[in-house]
């Protein structure tokens, strides 16, 4: 899709989806009084005509309006004036794109008003997001099952600005399409060797990255990680990704991400329902990558480390078992209770080699790591621990700028005790009570102390059907502006 910035005096065609804002209260952007005047009132008399308060998302399309060269005009809820922001700009923009993608319309010319580069800059930006699909594999879809639009045009008062303003949010959309794609992959495809080769890719942006495999992580006594792919024909790998933009001395901040590109549950088979839907049990280490893609693309000012834990968990006959014992990089031992609970025992290994090896000012690690989350949560919003009241503010604010939603779970010393074993330092699950929580405390004993947080992002990595206009249906890039905007308020600010 092109996307440019042009002059608001920009004129429509018969092939064109016009789009213009009105608030809550009557209120029409400028664009949207000249266009109803143009039009003789039609655009209020078609909102007179419907339940259109002006509210974020509601549309009023009109078809070829006398007056107008634009084969149909729509009428988009942009909600309070008062409250139009960067963000409301960017959720205004995606669902005037939804609104016309489907329409045949092969142009969209949105109509922004006089609010300044940045929110027009963000309406493209949402534009962007909303207009991600991942088709790759089909091949009898019929065209007019496709999009339409090809092309999208903001027509706002500072053109030039604007465009100067969207690069980075270019770059960021990039990243997330990135992070979506690999989500979307089918384990036959992006298994974990393979991973690796597409995340080696991104060298080309000035990332230095490394990939281990067995014989590396043996050496490093990476007895928890190798443990979990042992059943796999598929090598197990771990990718070191760096981002060196800050000062030649300092400390790097640190991201760590779950990969399993599939999860069968090992010997604790998984039951077959719902089971295709383990390609994403690798989404954590997607938002690390699209993360570090993004600092890259903009030239962050800051150094990043970005570890990718990837692997396969199967169930043949040189698995590991429920009962087997293993030694972490740590020197610490885990007895395996459920060989289904192997994120953990990934990060577990990765976390340890993340903060003995770059000494991080801190440390985050994302995760699809449990069913208990979504059961306390839902797919809204995931869950986060922490063992650094700065960190977690920041990253409470990162959340609501970036718009990926966290919520604070408790770390405490009783649920830690559950994870006590009998025959081992701890063992890999304490249970359904509490299932969440005592996996942040499995993960924390690996930390060192360092400060920490874990992000249990279960429910929010795929959406079988997205309410959310930047997010298609499927896999949602979740983390990777949370993780770029953490960066930017933190260290860019």
């Amino acid at each position: 899709m092109k996307i440019e910035f042009v002059a608001a005096k920009a004129e429509p065609t018969a092939a064109t989806a016009l789009a213009v804002l009105a608030f809550e209260g009557g209120e029409f952007s400028p664009a949207a009084e000249a266009l109803d005047s143009q039009l003789g009132g039609a655009l209020k008399r078609a909102i007179a005509a419907t339940r259109f308060k002006g509210q974020m998302g509601q549309t009023v399309p009109i078809l070829a309006p006398a007056g107008v060269a634009a084969g149909r005009v729509v009428v988009v809820g942009a909600g309070k004036q008062a409250a139009f922001d960067a963000r409301g700009a960017e959720t205004a923009g995606a669902h005037a794109y939804n609104a016309v993608k489907d329409t045949g319309a092969e142009r969209l010319l949105l109509m922004m008003p006089p609010a300044g580069p940045e929110r027009q800059a963000h309406a493209a930006f949402g534009v962007r997001l909303a207009a991600y699909r991942f088709d790759k594999y089909r091949t009898t879809e019929k065209p007019e099952k496709k999009p339409s639009v090809t092309r999208v045009e903001i027509a706002c008062d500072e053109p030039k600005a604007a465009a100067k303003a969207f690069k980075a949010l270019d770059g960021l959309a990039d990243a997330i399409a990135f992070a979506r794609d690999l989500v979307s992959e089918p384990a036959n495809v992006l298994y974990p060797a393979e991973y690796a080769a597409r995340v080696s890719e991104l060298s080309k942006l000035g990332l230095e990255i490394e990939v281990l495999g067995v014989k590396e992580m043996t050496r490093l006594g990476m007895g928890a990680l190798l443990g979990v792919g042992q059943g796999s024909r598929r090598e197990s790998q771990l990718v070191v990704m760096q981002w060196k933009g800050g000062k030649k001395d300092a400390a790097p901040v640190a991201f760590v991400g779950k990969g399993v590109c599939f999860d069968t549950g090992g010997i604790s088979l998984k039951p077959p329902e719902g089971m295709e839907e383990m390609i994403t049990d690798m989404a954590g280490s997607a938002a690390v990558a699209g993360a570090m893609y993004a600092l890259a693309a903009r030239k962050a000012k800051v150094n990043a480390v970005g570890i990718l834990g990837l692997v396969e968990n199967m169930p043949d006959g040189n698995a590991q078992r429920p009962g087997d014992v293993v030694k972490t990089m740590s020197g610490q031992t885990v007895e395996v209770i459920n060989t289904d609970a192997e994120g953990r025992l990934v990060l577990a290994d990765a976390v340890w080699y993340c903060q003995d090896r770059f000494k991080p000012r801190f440390m985050i690690d994302l995760a699809t790591l449990t069913g208990a989350i979504v059961v306390a949560l839902g797919k809204e919003i995931a869950g986060f621990y922490c063992t650094d009241e700065g960190l977690a503010g920041t990253l409470e604010a990162a959340s609501k700028a970036s718009g990926d939603p966290i919520w604070r779970m408790p770390l405490m010393a009783e649920y830690d005790k559950m994870i006590d074993s009998h025959v081992a330092d701890m063992k890999n699950t304490g249970g359904r009570p509490g299932g969440s929580i005592t996996a942040a405390m499995f993960i924390k004993r690996f930390t060192n102390g360092l400060a920490w947080a874990h992000i249990d992002m279960a429910g929010t990595a795929w959406k079988q059907s997205s309410t959310v206009p930047t997010i298609p249906s499927g896999a949602t890039g979740f983390g990777v502006r949370l993780l770029d905007q953490l960066v930017r308020d933190a260290y860019e600010g």
